[in-house]
């Protein structure tokens, strides 16, 4: 079959940055999915729907699953739900009824179909006697086996039985019919393979620095592969050759002008059956795992067929891993890019001590724990170099991160840099801000504030002090990345729950330096990340982790209760009140509202100020800035027993003396989210409680979530289980998630293949001579990421 293929553009999709563009070979899979024939103007928009530009993506829409059309099924052995190929004879017909119905017999049994609209050709095929093979899903009910509306055709004498083997069913969008796409993907494959350009940018050498890493095995099939005839297209070669462990007993030898001479078509056949039966993953290269992905083998053994299925399915077969784990290479590629891009840049060398910090912490009445003293010695050998630092500090809920990141402030004042610190909430930021002037105003440092509800003056003024270095310290939201904003002398950058943020969002604030520098870049988070996400997202930064409560901290018990039991919480807080001590009641609504957020806020305000003889507070999204933080600082002060609040309580607040959290609708959030919440609980020394009020019935997912959160304080457990339940968008957010965008790969099922990965970007990366490979590598698996190498 001849390869046809639009003549009009190899522009790829998404231009790289120069310094990735040189000498990279223009690869069919680079090129728009425009080039293909077929593929106009209305089918483009449709593909687009689906993420689909390039030839490449393409390629990588991997079938939900297959139709088994390579075996005739009897109809005695056909079940409820089953998608099945059978044979039989015409025994009945009924159009008496709205529609038609027709019985069919293969001597083992009968089934029915039904159909609804009847056309003229339909009428004049459905005759008794005539043989039919059908094809569609079964249905079993009190009427027997029915099928509706099958595909069907006629049999006679002088019929050639066509075997479709197994037929991909793809993910689509209305108006894009599946044997379009089996189509465009077919003729993407022959043009692909006609171009000639390796199929593989690794090497032997480079899959033999990770052999010794562990590899989760898929079980190569034992039964012997089918031989029907198939026609002499692409998927009756290479696609349908790929046997069991026997390699010399039953391989499908059918030629293909599409690949190579019928020689040359037979000893790749042999080859890749050979690679593929050992289970030697890194021998497989791209072409020949998305061939069989797309156009997978048939067996003769029902069981062994099932088994291979299962895999691709749950993507664990040796074609997807192979897949996966060059798509996990690229992205750590782009990771170790952006690094090794950041250090060619200067930072400002900052004193290895620190007067300011020495001052700060020995004011304190209680010493740094030997985590957050482990983690200065990290900050400071990352800041006494001209390398700009980017680390990332994780710590749970209540470990002192913000007082480690004011002592690298000090060290940073004390070279006479300015400090901006960012965070991604008015609450919290205000939180930082009353903090860090508590902190550093008595010893002389000008503490300044930028945020995005301030009055013009206010705002012109904070500016001013910004860019005359009036003040040294800036704390702020969004607000400081703005264009006119303007550093005097930028040295530390603070950026407080990074995962809020996106990239660009870091990008613009790092570029605030002073001509030729780069402020050395400290980020925090409360939210644990796990080790394969941490590796995904945040595979650029050093890490260190505060692994170590304060001393005088006592744990927090968790208790669910059904929401019936709302009165007995409600006296509960009388009780704990009443007792001198402070609550909060947190509101929380499954639409993401911060108005009706609110409106459930003011109905509980209401409710418990007429049930409740105590001082209430409420705070939530929809209240001016100054008046929300009124209210904080009288709960803070002891002026106000129980604070209603909305989630905007969830990171930044601290008040010893609250020690009961009551979490009404707890089941509508995410673990890490409740984790954060119980946190502002149990800062002090007195017992806490956290009471996580559910309302019934609880989905599965639901009382999984709270089970955990409610046998668990540690915040990493939390965290990986998260993962598992919500996945990575939900955990961290799609400002930062979106910036992955795995094909295949996922964080939790991949997590052994991560470490293959890793190790393979690190020795690309080390050798100049792979540049060309590695740009290559970026590009094709995340043709935006060139936007981001120097975030």
């Amino acid at each position: 079959m001849p390869i046809s293929v639009n003549q009009t553009s190899t522009t790829f999709s998404a231009p790289l940055a120069d310094h990735l563009r040189s000498e990279l070979p223009v690869s069919a899979l680079d090129m728009p999915v425009t080039a293909l024939a077929g593929v106009g103007p209305k089918v483009a928009e449709q593909l687009a729907q689906l993420n689909i530009k390039r030839i490449f993506d393409l390629l990588l829409h991997l079938p939900r699953d297959y139709e088994d059309r390579s075996r005739l099924v009897s109809i005695a052995d056909v079940g409820h739900g089953q998608a099945a190929l059978i044979t039989g004879r015409i025994v009945h017909v009924d159009t008496k009824r709205s529609g038609m119905t027709v019985i069919v017999d293969d001597d083992t049994g009968t089934i029915s179909l039904r159909f609804f609209k009847v056309y003229r050709g339909l009428a004049q095929t459905m005759n008794l006697g005539t043989r039919l093979q059908l094809f569609g899903e079964v249905k079993v009910s009190r009427y027997g086996k029915q099928m509706h509306h099958p595909e069907y055709q006629i049999i006679t004498d002088n019929t050639v039985m066509t075997d479709t083997g197994l037929q991909p069913i793809y993910p689509s969008v209305k108006g894009l019919h599946q044997n379009k796409l089996r189509t465009l993907i077919k003729l993407a494959l022959q043009t692909v393979r006609s171009q000639g350009l390796p199929m593989t940018l690794f090497t032997p050498e480079d899959f033999a620095v990770v052999a010794d890493l562990p590899l989760a095995p898929f079980e190569p099939t034992a039964s012997l592969v089918a031989e029907p005839e198939y026609s002499e297209d692409i998927f009756s070669t290479l696609a349908r050759s790929v046997p069991d462990n026997t390699i010399g007993h039953s391989v499908n030898k059918a030629s293909s002008t599409a690949y190579n001479t019928s020689s040359e078509a037979n000893h790749n056949i042999n080859t890749v059956a050979a690679k593929t039966a050992n289970n030697n993953v890194y021998n497989l290269t791209i072409f020949e795992a998305l061939v069989l992905l797309h156009t997978p083998p048939t067996y003769t053994d029902a069981g062994q067929q099932y088994k291979l299925l299962t895999q691709l399915s749950a993507r664990t077969h040796a074609a997807c891993q192979r897949l996966i784990i060059e798509e996990l290479t690229a992205h750590q590629l782009s990771l170790l890019y952006r690094r090794q891009q950041l250090h060619q840049h200067k930072a400002p060398k900052c004193a290895t001590q620190s007067p300011l910090a020495d001052k700060l912490f020995s004011a304190l009445p209680f010493d740094l724990t030997g985590a957050q003293k482990r983690v200065m010695k990290d900050i400071t050998a990352d800041m006494a170099t001209s390398i700009p630092m980017l680390r990332l500090v994780q710590g749970d809920v209540g470990t002192g991160k913000t007082l480690v990141a004011a002592g690298a402030a000090g060290y940073a004042l004390d070279s006479g840099w300015q400090v901006a610190v960012m965070a991604p909430t008015e609450i919290l930021a205000e939180q930082h801000l009353l903090n860090f002037k508590q902190w550093f105003e008595p010893l002389g440092i000008g503490v300044g504030w930028l945020a995005g509800k301030q009055t013009a003056k206010q705002r012109r003024e904070a500016l001013e002090a910004v860019s005359e270095n009036t003040v040294q310290v800036v704390v702020g939201t969004h607000a400081l990345f703005q264009e006119q904003v303007q550093f005097a002398k930028l040295g530390l950058v603070i950026i407080d729950e990074q995962h809020r943020f996106g990239v660009e969002q870091r990008m613009a604030l790092t570029n605030k330096g002073v001509a030729n520098s780069t402020p050395h870049q400290l980020i925090m988070t409360a939210t644990p990340i796990p080790r394969t996400l941490a590796m995904s997202v945040y595979g650029d930064m050093d890490t260190s982790i505060i692994d170590e409560l304060p001393p005088g901290r006592t744990p927090i018990t968790t208790v669910t209760i059904d929401r019936n039991r709302r009165d007995e919480v409600i006296e509960r807080i009388a009780i704990n009140c009443e007792a001198g001590r402070q609550a909060y009641w947190v509101c929380s609504l499954v639409e993401e509202s911060s108005v009706l957020d609110a409106q459930a806020a003011e109905a509980t305000y209401e409710d418990l100020n007429e049930r409740l003889d105590i001082r209430i507070g409420l705070v939530h999204g929809k209240m001016k800035s100054a008046d929300k933080q009124a209210i904080m600082l009288e709960f803070k002060a002891g002026n106000l027993d129980l604070l209603i609040a909305t989630t905007v309580i969830e990171v930044g607040v601290d008040v010893p003396n609250a020690s009961l959290m009551v979490i009404e609708n707890a089941e509508r959030l995410g673990l890490s989210q409740l984790h954060q919440l119980r946190g502002r609980v149990g800062r002090g020394s007195t017992k806490s409680y956290c009471v996580l009020l559910y309302q019934k019935p609880l989905s599965e997912t639901g009382t999984e979530r709270l089970n955990v959160l409610r046998d668990s304080t540690d915040g990493f457990v939390i965290a990986q289980k998260d993962l598992e339940l919500r996945g990575p968008g939900e955990l961290l957010g799609k400002r930062q998630t979106g910036n992955v965008g795995y094909y295949l790969a996922d964080l939790i099922r991949d997590e052994e293949l991560f470490a293959i990965a890793q190790r393979l970007a690190k020795h690309l990366i080390a050798d100049p001579t792979r540049k060309a490979d590695v740009s290559q590598l970026i590009h094709r698996w995340m043709p935006e990421a060139s936007r981001y190498t120097n975030a």
